[in-house]
């Protein structure tokens, strides 16, 4: 193994466990800024560090603090099983963080003969090793609520016991379309096929191709990672916290946090397998590279109208109340914010010139090629997930029972009567 592809390999993993991580403070941000603009409401915005609020990110580590200081309760009338009380969380939490690994950022790099992918894990049956790691999450609910010894804990975990059942069905019996479609279990095979075109002009996205695959694919995975309208296992009006009722400070905080990881692994499977993962519509990797010119004066034209947008609204939402006497250092955040984003603007710019007229290097296109794709890649991964939390905060509980009939009468039904069709095509077209 040649040193860059150690290095892409060790990049590509702390690529994918920072994606992981680090986007748990956000996604929680997100989660209260969303739904205070629909509660018409501000939201978390005051918390900072020296100044910096980040528009209410900072919150969010606070509240890691808080968790971590928290006193750690472990009820008295737990007698054996208390290590896997303990330890359920944890399960969770991994199994939704590993199912993350094996998700594309960027198309496969091909430096001196070497094909490197550009995953945690580079492996080439990213679909099942998604399906056997990600089915494993649930032992944690019901080993937390079963061991907890509190109804209220195990009727939460019977709940998403029989919910992840349920789903899992129309869930692989979906994925199974898009894998006899796409003729392949590699999540980036199935973005690269998505590269093309079908009548000529639309894109071969799975959402255009598999439109009953793609919903039920949408809906299965909104139970499976217990969001709501799906969140009878933990429904606070009925029984309390659900499967966490007896978990506090950081086993609560992992259950929390395996929750938003769980979203973020669920939108990254999504986007991969019906929205094209990195790619943009109608440009492949190969026609990027093959115009990286003109590639690259595009980038240059966009960047600067990006910042400069991001800039605007920035500079709206940190202005206060002409009623407020003073900002709370808000002026000298987005002083400093500004000149950051300008100063990044202009090592782009120079960059990008630099790469169109002056070097000659394959290594540089494809480098450059690569890091616009985990761009479109995590631009994507954040719009999905607001969708996950606008459904949250639009869309009420469903009842246990009509969770139940939704997926055994109606979306197993559909997602076997799309696996047939899917077969009868794939089959009329190849023959």
């Amino acid at each position: 193994m040649s040193t860059v592809a150690i290095v892409i390999a060790i990049s590509s993993f702390l690529l994918g466990t920072l994606l992981a991580l680090l986007t748990i403070p956000v996604l929680v941000w997100l989660e209260r800024r969303i739904a205070s603009l629909i509660q018409d409401r501000l939201g978390p915005n005051r918390t900072n560090v020296f100044g910096f609020r980040l528009g209410g990110v900072v919150q969010s580590f606070a509240d890691v603090v808080k968790l971590l200081l928290k006193e750690e309760y472990y009820p008295s009338h737990i007698k054996m099983g208390k290590w896997l009380f303990m330890l359920a969380p944890v399960i969770t939490f991994a199994a939704a963080l590993l199912a993350f690994m094996a998700i594309p950022f960027a198309d496969t790099l091909h430096i001196n003969g070497e094909a490197l992918r550009v995953q945690a894990l580079p492996i080439d049956f990213g679909v099942f090793w998604y399906l056997a790691v990600g089915a494993i999450g649930v032992l944690g609910v019901i080993f937390g609520g079963w061991l907890s010894h509190n109804k209220y804990a195990l009727l939460g975990a019977s709940r998403a016991g029989s919910m992840v059942i349920s789903y899992e069905l129309p869930l692989g019996l979906s994925i199974l379309a898009f894998i006899i479609t796409y003729d392949t279990i590699d999540f980036n095979a199935m973005v690269q096929w998505q590269s093309g075109v079908f009548f000529g002009f639309l894109p071969a996205w799975g959402i255009l191709v598999q439109p009953l695959a793609s919903i039920i694919l949408i809906v299965s995975l909104f139970a499976e990672t217990n969001r709501n309208p799906f969140t009878v296992a933990e429904g606070e009006s009925e029984i309390v916290a659900g499967y966490m009722t007896e978990h506090t400070a950081m086993k609560f905080a992992m259950y929390f946090m395996g929750e938003y990881v769980a979203m973020n692994t669920a939108s990254a499977v999504i986007i991969t397998v019906i929205f094209g993962g990195y790619q943009i519509p109608w440009v492949s990797t190969e026609m990027m590279l093959q115009n990286f010119s003109v590639f690259a004066g595009v980038l240059m034209i966009t960047v600067p109208l990006i910042v400069a947008l991001l800039i605007r609204w920035m500079r709206k939402n940190n202005t206060v109340r002409p009623t407020v006497t003073t900002d709370s250092g808000r002026n000298f955040e987005t002083k400093v914010l500004t000149i950051a984003l300008l100063a990044m603007t202009a090592l782009i710019e120079v960059i990008l010139l630099y790469l169109i007229f002056f070097a000659e290097s394959t290594l540089a296109n494809s480098i450059t090629v690569m890091l616009f794709q985990i761009v479109v890649f995590v631009a994507k991964l954040m719009m999905f997930n607001i969708f996950f939390i606008v459904i949250r905060w639009t869309v009420p509980r469903f009842r246990y029972d009509q969770i139940q009939h939704l997926g055994w009468y109606y979306l197993l039904p559909l997602s076997l009567l799309n696996l047939f069709i899917t077969a009868l095509v794939v089959v009329g077209v190849s023959s």
